[in-house]
Order: structure tokens, then sequence, then C-alpha cells
């Protein structure tokens, strides 16, 4: 086999190699390194909620629940985190260029419809049914994830109703990951040694969004020209948290001035100097750590 030159393929931080013939490697080693510590007050478990596509998702609950909670069900929350004192969901997604949006999104839903199919099944799951609140769920997720919540968030409307017995009180978007064919100044202006630089974000919808179509496509820019309007649309509360120094922070902070401005509840929440994924990439530092008491009171603001 001859050897590739870096012209031969497209690289997305050593995870992904897209070749010009079509082929496309993937590691099985995450794009950099988070330290896992070990935490006995946390259990989880496995199951696959799409058996068609064979994705899974990982759920997450304390070992024990506070004293104060003890005849309480936690809330659910889809994403992240170990200190929320909730029921964790964390679902995979099919991943693009090989299923290339709206793949993410319908994967999404799908895993929402997995938990309602949890709340209604005549034999629960009792590891999750025993301490899963059903009726106060928040739905989260960072970069592609901010934007498949906010999808969501559009297509299941305030009180998802068609969801129930389950109940979507609210969304987090950390660092939505939005697009647009018109640069915004954060984007045109940023550093170009930034973590999630401008000609990685350009490879990243390159390889997104659905074949012939630009990233003005409304799953990827909210108010691009042929994007539905939101004002008539029924949103739940909205949380959008960006680092200052995000080249995508301008597109995340008008997505939040333009709901306001339509009467949406929203909360924008800025962090100084952050880049994209701070959160992610140093979960122990203190931006991360003050990130997990501003979602803690959005729900328990938001929460039945």
């Amino acid at each position: 086999m001859s050897e590739t030159t870096p012209t031969d393929f497209e690289d997305c931080r050593g995870v992904l190699r897209v070749y010009k013939d079509g082929t496309i490697w993937r590691s099985s080693q995450p794009s950099f390194n988070v330290p896992i510590t070990p935490n006995a007050a946390v259990e989880w478990k496995d199951s696959v909620f799409d058996p068609t596509n064979n994705l899974q998702l990982r759920l997450y609950k304390p070992t024990s629940l506070p004293t104060t909670a003890a005849t309480t069900k936690l809330p659910i929350f889809y994403y992240l985190a170990t200190e929320l004192q909730a029921v964790v969901i964390a679902p995979d997604y099919r991943l693009a260029p090989e299923d290339r949006l709206p793949a993410a999104i319908e994967d999404g839903y799908t895993a929402l419809k997995w938990l309602q199919g949890q709340a209604l099944a005549e034999e629960p799951d009792t590891w999750l049914t025993d301490v899963a609140d059903f009726g106060n769920v928040f739905i989260s997720g960072d970069s592609a994830g901010g934007n498949i919540a906010h999808n969501l968030a559009v297509r299941v409307g305030a009180g998802s109703v068609e969801l129930g017995p389950v109940v979507v009180k609210g969304y987090v978007l950390l660092a939505p990951f939005f697009g647009g064919t018109v640069l915004c100044e954060s984007e045109a202006n940023g550093p170009v040694d930034a973590f999630l630089n401008l000609e990685l974000i350009d490879r990243f919808w390159r390889l997104s969004v659905p074949v012939g179509d630009t990233t003005d496509h409304p799953l990827i820019n909210p108010f691009g020209p042929s994007s539905k309007d939101l004002e008539p649309v029924a949103l739940d509360p909205v949380l959008v948290v960006v680092g200052g120094s995000d080249l995508l922070k301008d597109r995340a902070k008008v997505y939040a001035e333009k709901l306001t401005e339509m009467g949406k509840k929203i909360e924008y929440v800025e962090f100084e100097g952050q880049q994209h994924g701070f959160f992610t990439i140093d979960p122990e530092a203190e931006p991360a750590k003050k990130l997990m008491g501003v979602i803690k009171r959005f729900i328990a603001e938001n929460s039945s």
C-alpha cells in the first residue's frame, strides 16, 4: 500500500480521516483525554435504545438519595454530570459523514421515545423507574449536542404533549454548534489557534450538511432564509451557555437574544475567556464547577 500524503484525506483532530476515495477511518480513542475519577457515589448501566442502528445509551444515578429527598424521585437529565442529583441519560447518535444530518436529530428524538417507552412499560426496569421522575426531564447537549437539543425543543414543543407521561421542563444548550453562510463576528475574527478554529468549523460542516445543501439549512441555522419562524412556536425554558473566547459565541448570543425578543424564556450565560468545550476539556477547573452550579439552579427553578 502506498504512503498517503496530508492532501489525501481530511483530518478531524486525529480521530477521523475522510479519504478522497470516500474511505472513512475512525480512531477508537477520543480526540482529547479527560481524566476519569472513579466515583462510588454513582451507579451506571448501558441499554440499547435503537436496535436498528445499534445505538446505546448509558444511564447514571446516585447510589443513594440525600435524606431530604428520600421519598422524592429525581429529575432526568439527558447528557452529563455526577453532581446534579439526577438520573443522567447519555445517548449515542449516528455520526457524519457516514450519516449526515438529520440522522443525529432523529436519533435524539428516538432516545426520547425510548424514555417514554420505559415510563409506559408494563414490566419496567426498576433500576430506572424506582428513582426517575418522568415528569421532570431536562435535555442538554454540548457543541453538536447543543444543536440537537435546540432542534428537539422545536420539534417537541412546550409541554412535550406527544411524549406523555414524559414531560420536558427545559433545555440546556452548551456551546451550541450553529452555522450559516454569512460569518458572524466571532467566527470571522477569532484566533486561528483556537481549540475550535474556523478551518475546523468549516470542515465539520462540510462533512455534516445534507448533500447538496449549505450551512443555511434549517437544522444548522435557526434563523436562516429557509428556517421555520420560531415566533409562534411554544418553547420550554432554554439555558444557553458559551465561552467568551469560543468562535461560535456570537451565534449563541444572537440565538438567545432573538428568542428572548420573541418572548421565550431564555437565559444566556457567558464564561469570560473560556473556549469551546471548556467544561469537557477540564471538568475539574473552576469554570466547569461554576457551570455545574448554573445548571443545578436552572433545573431547580424549572422543576415541578
